[in-house]
Parts: C-alpha cells; structure tokens; sequence
C-alpha cells in the first residue's frame, strides 16, 4: 500500500512540476523551433525508441540538433560533431535540446527524477540490471547525469568512444541508478532537482561530491 501511495504521489508530482515549467517555457520553446528552423531545413523535433519502465519501449521527443538527414542513431560525443548544427551546439551545451521531454513526462512515460532512458541496444548489454532499474520510470535527471556532465569531455580522450561509453561510463551510470532505486523518494527527488538547477543555470563549475557514488 505504501507503494502504490508514493507512486501516486509521484506522478502528481511530475504533472504539476512538468506544468509549472512548461508555462514559463514556452517562449523558449518557441524561440528555440524558430531558430530550428531558420538554420536548417527539417523538423523541430528528433525522435528516437528508448526502454521505458518495465522495459516497455517508447519515442523519446528533443529538439533537433542536427542537420537533415544526419545518422542521429549513432553516439555522439564529440561538440564538434560537423553533424550538429549551430543551434544545436548551444542547445546540447545547456540540455535545452531536452525539453520535449516533457511531452514525454505528461504522458506518463516519464518522470521528473530517474534513471536516463537508455537505447534498446545499450539495455540488452546490461540486462540484468535494468529489469531492476525500470521498475521506475526515466527521468529527466538522476544521480548520473550530475556526475557525468561533462560525459562528452570524458569520451573524447578515449580512442573508442563508444566501446568507453559502454565499458567505462554504463557500469557507473548503472550503479548510481540501483541506488535512486534504493533511495527512491520525494525528498531524494526534490535534492536532485535543486542540484541539477544549480549545475545548469547558477553556479559555474557547481560540484557535484563524489559521495554520490555507491561504495
């Protein structure tokens, strides 16, 4: 019973925190498509499959950030990918690239706060541990994407990026979402969320303490 409260709670939650941004941001959203499409020709939004709770999968909304046609499946790790565009630069340095995702959030795909929706090709690598991560939806934040802001920076110093991602970020990522499991609630939520503003908008360099990883 105490479950099924707290996921009630939860999802309230999201829809009046996906509310409450969503209308102080839709001049943003408006200059942003505009902006989309000034530049290059195409859609404002680039979709994409990712494995939602219960590995269940489901289209994943951002703003565009590449030229038309560009091979978007691929991983990306590089700013300097000639792929984006210069919209798509600013947009991906901030995360604004990312605000579709409230679409996906009001339609109870997502959440506010848990684990980064993966691609189908990187779940089935991990298996195991996300049949016990998606037990909770995705998120827009989380433990991991705190302390791997800087993910592209990392990469690039990696000769495979890809491979690294995989061998050398994923194992992290997955042992920082187990404990958002473990840790689950509206406090733990409503601290990620104040940290996660104070890394975008506020603090410059804001640091993140390694406490954050699980011993």
């Amino acid at each position: 019973m105490i479950l099924i409260n707290y996921s009630v709670v939860k999802r309230l939650f999201d829809i009046v925190f996906a509310l409450l941004m969503l209308i102080p941001l839709i001049p943003v959203c408006i200059i942003i498509s505009l902006l989309i499409l000034a530049e290059s020709k195409g859609g404002i939004f680039y979709r994409q499959e990712r494995i939602g709770q219960y590995l269940r999968p489901f289209t994943l909304y951002k703003f565009r950030t590449m030229f038309q046609n560009s091979d978007d499946n691929k991983l990306t790790i590089s700013m300097r990918d000639p792929r984006i565009t210069k919209t798509g630069y600013f947009l991906r340095k901030y995360k604004l690239d990312e605000l579709p995702q409230i679409i996906n959030i009001l339609s109870g795909e997502m959440s506010i706060v848990g684990p980064r929706p993966e691609v189908r090709e990187h779940v089935d690598l991990f298996i195991d541990d996300y049949e016990k991560i998606l037990t909770v939806k995705p998120g827009l934040t989380d433990y991991a994407s705190l302390l791997f802001a800087n993910e592209n920076q990392i990469l690039e110093s990696f000769p495979n990026p890809h491979e690294a991602y995989i061998s050398y970020i994923m194992p992290k990522k997955i042992k920082l979402n187990k404990r958002y499991v473990r840790d689950i609630s509206l406090y733990t939520d409503l601290k990620l969320i104040a940290k996660t503003f104070l890394k975008l908008f506020f603090i410059k360099g804001y640091y993140v303490k390694m406490e954050y990883f699980p011993s």
